[in-house]
This record gives structure tokens, C-alpha cells and sequence, in this order.
């Protein structure tokens, strides 16, 4: 019986001992795992930190490099800008140039126009002097019928003075009025005069230029086409830009060596539905098939350096275009080049 009493008590203590034993390794396990956690929250802690201040310093970086940049990129679109504004610049300069060329082609044209009522004018004066003389020499003599004759000759010369000054004064007329520019408002004009007048002032401002040049015109109007709304100083820039390139072709032709060339230019109007076609024809060097489209692209020309500004077409494809028009171009290397426009009405 003791003996049982002894081995149950030391069962107990064992037993007690093992759950000592095991909460003492639970108790152990649990601070060990706590010390973990409590490192890993500040390894944690520490990286997070670490990566905070990175960023910071990242985001710094890039602070400064879009500041940097941004600073660059104003820069830039400053001397884009100034570069824009002196192309503008040029370009106006370019397109003045023009105009003033045009200007002066039409200028010239008008020189060589009002030169024959200038010499019939001085002629006719030259001659009346002389017949003034004779008049006062036949009253001294008493010769009536001979002075009645000789005042009837001045009087005939003085209305051939007054016909021929009214002709200058009506070319300085549209000198002024072409040297005016654009109205911008469209008014009735007769194109088929305007044409012709076109035509006419562009060949003399060729022969000013070219005193042996010579070529054949040819005008085909059609009469029903009356007048139509346009702006005529524009339309007038741009036939004369097309008449002079027209007598250029053919001049740059004739002064090649070969064949028995005949030079030829013409215009035709014609009257549409809804619209008016003037075609200008020339049948000079003519354009290559590989540059026809870009002719009407600016700065764009087939002449030598220093004969064209290339916006002479530009412009009147500019032209035609604000008048709800449109301007083409037909020809062959070495053989023609028609210029077709089509105004609405």
C-alpha cells in the first residue's frame, strides 16, 4: 500500500514536471516568435524608412530634371517661336517682293504702252507748232482761205492730241489702280476685257525686256459670258503671273537652236453652267510630268536662281482658291502648258 501511495506521487510529479516542462517550451517558442515578430516589424520599420527617404530623394531627382527639362522646352519654343515669326517675316518680305514684281512686269508693260499716244502726242505738238507758224505768216499776207485750211489742220491735230492724251491718261488710270491692291470686294468685272488688257500689258513688258522678242497672240472670248463678280486687282495678279510665265516659255524656246519654232500664246474664256474657264496656252519648253504637281507649292520654281521668287503661283492658286475657284495645269516636256482656271459664278 505505501508502495502504490509512492508511485502514484511520483507519477504526479512527473506529470507535473512534463507540463512544466512543456509550458516552459511553449512559454519559450512564444517569446522566441514575439523577439522574431518584434525584429521583423523593425527590419520592417527600417525598409519602409529607407524606402521613404529613396523616394524622397527620387522624387527630388525627378523634380528637378522635369524643371530642368521644362526650362529646356520653354527655351526651345522661345527660338521656335522667333524662328516661326522670322519665317513669317521672310515670307511676307517674299510675298511683297512678289507682288512688287508682278507690279513692276505690269509697269513696264504700261511704259511701252503709253509711249505711242506719248509720241503721237509730240508729234501732233511738233507739228501744230509749225502749222501755227504758217498761220500767222498767211494772216500777215492776207491769205484767208489759206489760214481758214491750215486752222482747220490744227484744229484736226489738237483733237488727235486730246484723243491720244485721254488714251495715256486712261493707262496711268489702271496703273493706279492695279498699284492700289486688293480692294477684298468682289465686284462686276468684265473678264474678257480684263483678260485682254492682261494679256496686252504682260507682252509688252516682255518686249521692254527682250527687244527682239516677237511671238503670236491668240484670244478667244465668249461673248456671253458678260461680267462676273470678282475681285479684279487679285484675278488681274494672277493672269498677268500666268502671261508672263507664258511668254517666258516660249522666249526660253525660241532661243534655243533647232527647229523653225513659231511661238504661240492664247486665251480662251468659256462660260459654264455655274462657272468661267479661262484657259492661258502657251506652247513653249512646257513642264515635266515628275515636277507638274508641285508647281503651286511656294518657293517652288523651274527658272534660274534669281529670275523667281517661286510664289508667283503660290499666290494664285491662293487667289483663285478665295474666290471658291480652282487653278490646274496641263502640259507637255517640250510641247505645251495650259493653265486652266475655273471661277464660279
Amino acid at each position: 500500500m505505501h508502495l502504490l501511495e509512492i508511485n502514484i506521487e511520483y507519477r504526479v510529479i512527473i506529470g507535473i514536471s512534463g507540463m512544466v516542462v512543456l509550458f516552459t517550451s511553449f512559454l519559450i517558442v512564444f517569446i522566441v516568435s514575439q523577439r522574431k515578430k518584434l525584429q521583423y516589424h523593425k527590419e520592417l520599420h527600417a525598409l519602409h524608412e529607407e524606402q521613404k527617404q529613396y523616394l524622397t530623394e527620387q522624387n527630388a531627382l525627378l523634380e528637378k530634371r522635369v524643371e530642368e527639362r521644362t526650362r529646356e522646352l520653354l527655351l526651345q519654343k522661345n527660338a521656335l517661336e522667333k524662328s516661326l515669326t522670322d519665317l513669317n517675316q521672310a515670307q511676307q518680305q517674299l510675298i511683297q517682293k512678289e507682288k512688287m514684281a508682278s507690279l513692276g512686269e505690269l509697269t513696264a508693260g504700261i511704259a511701252h504702252e503709253i509711249q505711242n499716244p506719248l509720241n503721237f502726242v509730240n508729234n501732233f505738238s511738233d507739228l501744230t507748232k509749225e502749222l501755227a507758224d504758217e498761220l500767222q505768216q498767211e494772216l500777215k499776207t492776207g491769205d484767208r482761205d489759206e489760214a481758214i485750211a491750215i486752222a482747220a489742220s490744227i484744229i484736226d491735230n489738237m483733237e488727235r492730241i486730246s484723243h491720244h492724251g485721254k488714251r495715256a491718261g486712261s493707262i496711268v488710270k489702271s496703273m493706279l489702280e492695279h498699284s492700289k491692291g486688293d480692294t477684298g470686294h468682289k465686284e462686276p468685272t468684265d473678264i474678257n476685257k480684263l483678260a485682254a488688257d492682261c494679256l496686252k500689258l504682260s507682252y509688252n513688258s516682255m518686249v521692254v525686256k527682250n527687244s527682239g522678242f516677237n511671238a503670236a497672240v491668240d484670244t478667244i472670248f465668249d461673248d456671253h459670258i458678260g461680267k462676273i463678280d470678282i475681285i479684279p486687282q487679285a484675278i488681274q495678279r494672277v493672269l498677268v503671273n500666268l502671261f508672263n510665265n507664258a511668254f517666258y516659255a516660249v522666249n526660253e524656246k525660241s532661243n534655243a537652236p533647232g527647229e523653225n519654232y513659231k511661238p504661240l500664246v492664247s486665251v480662251a474664256t468659256k462660260k459654264g453652267n455655274d462657272n468661267v474657264t479661262i484657259t492661258i496656252t502657251d506652247n513653249g519648253t512646257g513642264i515635266p510630268p515628275k515636277i507638274l504637281d508641285k508647281i503651286f507649292q511656294p518657293f517652288f520654281t523651274t527658272k534660274p536662281t534669281g529670275e523667281g521668287t517661286g510664289l508667283g503661283l503660290s499666290l494664285s492658286y491662293d487667289i483663285i482658291k478665295a474666290h471658291g475657284g480652282d487653278i490646274k495645269a496641263e502640259s507637255a516636256a517640250d510641247g505645251y502648258t495650259s493653265f486652266i482656271i475655273i471661277l464660279p459664278v
